[in-house]
């Protein structure tokens, strides 16, 4: 007996290991080790180690797995003839199957977790899923995004700006692969014009970020990632419809063989007139628009790449009296608001790769916008030609990346002369020089600095204007623990005068005299986050980020009645100021449930204004919640949840706070997906809680939109991926 015990001791064995991600070489604290086949097993403590006890001799399968990474199956031969020799094991993320998160924004080519600079993406996961919702525009995808607020600023037309931390969106500055194609004239439509279906990534930098991109990035900036050719190939198709009039069909075509490549965008959208709360006046307006976008890229050596392309979109909106849009109106039926517009955009683009990626770039684009705006009695239209030209290099040392550059901004708005009223004709040029600083101190402290310093003249027929302007930056990563870590930034901003903005749009420039005397509006901010991330148990995996923000702007520029009833821009002695933080929380289980968690609270104030200091059409607390269910290439299901807080209304009313839901579900079929929406199935709506439009019928005016105005919506449709 003692024999047999003996040597039954002498065959259970421990095994010990400590488990690491492949490509950080970070400790994966509560990842798991199973004997194959049986429920023997342990997971990782605070030092990544494993320890699994009571091992027979013999050849054993070891199973290792953990929260978004690909699990690892490992023999080990027992007993180990050289215990005293420590065992690591590294698991790949599963993301590393796919790409790494690399951001473009700062263009250092960095990963998203070492880059000091806070950035926030959107993948293209989740940009699938907002295309299955509304494939004609981006409108949905920042709209459910923390921290950001879609405004609509026409009750008939639906035309729309952005908000970040509370701003107005003049001090957004939105970008497609890096191109400020989007401002001004053309503002209050642009996130109508850009389509999702051809986006690989969205990045979002909040707070100031105008070393690289100037005029505008106070608030922050959304870049929109277009996708490029791989020699794999991409050819995706999408036709959705709508219970609303909504039609969509579009395709996305690329291809890269040896030295050439090519994408292809396009996508044609029809909205018929449509009135959800029968007061004879449309929620969504008749509408078309169509976008076709070709590029081509030429490879003649693996570290030389040339890219041309263009993109042309052209719309027509009509929204209004509903009776009129069908051809039926008459003395009581009168009102519309019409909106037709041409966006052409040719850019090229020259990149050269050397040793230690280090990379030149130049790049140049050309824009030009015409729009017509046309209401009873009163026609605005004009054209904004927009040339954007940039060159920079990037220097990468063993501890250091230095990006040096500069770039040209030509911006100039026609007015085409229709009544006796002045002419708004405006024209800015900026000339700028940049320099920015990234330096990995030690591996857990990183520091990105950089300055910018712009030349700026704006002209019309009022006043000429020229500015010197510099702008300083400074960013921090601190990776304080594996888990745990934080980053810092701020640094100043400006803002060239625009009589162009989400004010103005809601009445069509109506009145609204030429800009004179005015100066560029300044900025002071900066944001601090801590992020925090782990494993629970074998099944769980948590992140949390929470950020606060801090924005004022001086000299701000603000829109006054003269004693005609003219409008006009001036600059306020005191300005406003923006302060919050962003919560957003991710739970894991088993890589199939998700559920996001988003919360913003914003206290942004007019200093300006006497009494009720609060800007208009502001929530204080927004919180989105979002559960989804996920079998990779077979089924995904989705719950969202939106409140969105009071709001002050320009006359100092408070509005209701509300609760919108929605539903989604997608099913593959190999390479075919089938996809249904059911948006705000509640049917929340602003006229529920009282009628935008005011009489009389034939000569309306309208409530301040502060909800959705459409309600209720369902859409389905199929995709193919090729």
């Amino acid at each position: 007996m003692a024999m047999l015990v003996v040597g039954i001791v002498q065959a259970q064995n421990i095994f010990t290991a400590t488990v690491k991600d492949s490509l950080t070489n970070e400790l994966l604290i509560g990842s798991t080790a199973v004997i194959k086949g049986t429920t023997n097993g342990a997971s990782a403590d605070a030092n990544g180690k494993v320890e699994i006890k009571n091992i027979a001799d013999g050849n054993t399968t070891i199973v290792f797995s953990f929260i978004g990474y690909q699990s690892l199956e490992l023999v080990f031969t027992f007993p180990f003839t050289d215990v005293s020799k420590e065992t690591f094991v590294y698991l790949t993320p599963e993301a590393a199957e796919i790409e790494e998160v690399v951001v473009s924004s700062t263009r250092t080519s960095r990963t998203i977790e070492n880059e000091p600079t806070r950035i926030e993406t959107i993948e293209a996961e989740e940009i699938d899923e907002k295309n299955n919702m509304r494939p004609a525009n981006v409108s949905m995808l920042l709209q459910e995004s923390t921290g950001m607020q879609v405004q609509q600023t026409s009750a008939t037309s639906g035309n729309a700006g952005i908000r970040i931390q509370g701003l107005d969106g003049r001090y957004t500055q939105l970008l497609k692969d890096g191109y400020p194609n989007f401002s001004n004239f053309s503002s209050g439509l642009s996130l109508l014009e850009i389509p999702p279906l051809d986006l690989k990534q969205v990045e979002i930098i909040k707070g100031p970020a105008s070393t690289l991109y100037g005029a505008g990035a106070i608030a922050g900036v959304v870049n929109f990632i277009s996708k490029t050719p791989n020699p794999k190939g991409e050819y995706q198709f999408i036709v959705n419809q709508s219970h609303v009039g909504q039609t969509n069909v579009g395709a996305f075509v690329s291809k890269r063989k040896n030295k050439f490549g090519f994408t292809v965008l396009a996508l044609g959208n029809n909205q018929l007139p449509y009135d959800a709360d029968g007061d004879g006046f449309t929620e969504l307006p008749k509408a078309t628009d169509f976008t076709i976008a070709p590029k081509l890229f030429f490879y003649p050596t693996e570290k030389t790449e040339l890219m041309v392309g263009n993109s042309f979109t052209q719309g027509e909106r009509t929204g209004g009296d509903i009776n009129y849009i069908k051809g039926n109106g008459d003395t009581n039926h009168t009102y519309f608001e019409k909106n037709n517009s041409i966006r052409n955009t040719s850019v090229v683009e020259f990149n050269k790769f050397f040793k230690e990626k280090n990379h030149l770039a130049v790049r140049s684009s050309f824009t030009y916008f015409e729009r017509q705006i046309s209401v009873p009695g009163y026609v605005f239209k004009g054209t904004n030609n927009n040339s954007f030209s940039d060159i920079s290099y990037v220097h990468n040392f063993k501890k250091h990346t230095l990006i040096v550059g500069g770039n040209f901004i030509y911006d100039d708005f026609t007015e085409k002369q229709i009544t006796l009223f002045p002419l708004r004709n405006f024209t800015t040029t900026t000339g700028g020089l940049y320099i920015q600083h990234t330096w990995d101190v030690t591996k857990k402290f990183q520091l990105e600095s950089g300055v910018r310093c712009d030349a700026v003249n704006y002209i019309n027929s009022n006043y000429n204007n020229s500015e010197v302007v510099v702008l300083p930056r400074v960013s921090a990563l601190f990776k304080i623990t594996d888990k745990l870590t934080s980053r810092i930034g701020g640094g100043l901003g400006y803002k060239t005068p625009t009589l162009f903005t989400e004010q103005t749009e809601s009445f069509q420039y109506q009145k609204v005299l030429p800009l004179s005397k005015v100066t560029s509006e300044k900025s002071a901010g900066g944001t601090a986050d801590v992020g925090f991330k782990t494993g629970i148990g074998k099944n769980f995996y948590f992140a949390i980020n929470e950020m606060f923000f801090y924005t004022h702007i001086n000299n701000s520029t603000v829109l006054q009645t003269d004693t005609a009833g003219n409008y006009y821009f001036s600059n306020t002695s005191k300005g406003v100021q923006s302060l919050g933080f962003e919560t957003n929380a991710k739970l894991i289980f088993k890589e199939n449930f998700k559920l996001f968690v988003g919360y913003t609270y914003t206290n942004a104030k007019a200093e300006y204004l006497t009494g009720n200091q609060f800007l208009p059409l502001l929530p204080r607390n927004k919180l989105n919640l979002a559960l989804v269910y996920e079998k990779e290439n077979n089924l995904k299901i989705g719950l969202e949840g939106y409140f969105t807080d009071q709001q002050y209304l320009s006359s100092g009313l408070q509005t209701p706070a509300y609760w919108e839901f929605g539903f989604m579900a997608e099913k593959t079929f190999g390479k075919i997906s089938v996809f249904v929406n059911f948006e705000k199935f509640t049917n929340q709506r602003q006229s529920n809680y009282k009628t935008v439009v005011n009489e009389p019928h034939n000569n309306p005016t309208f409530d301040e939109i502060w909800m959705h105005t459409e309600g209720f919506v369902f859409n389905g449709g199929i995709k193919m991926k090729l």
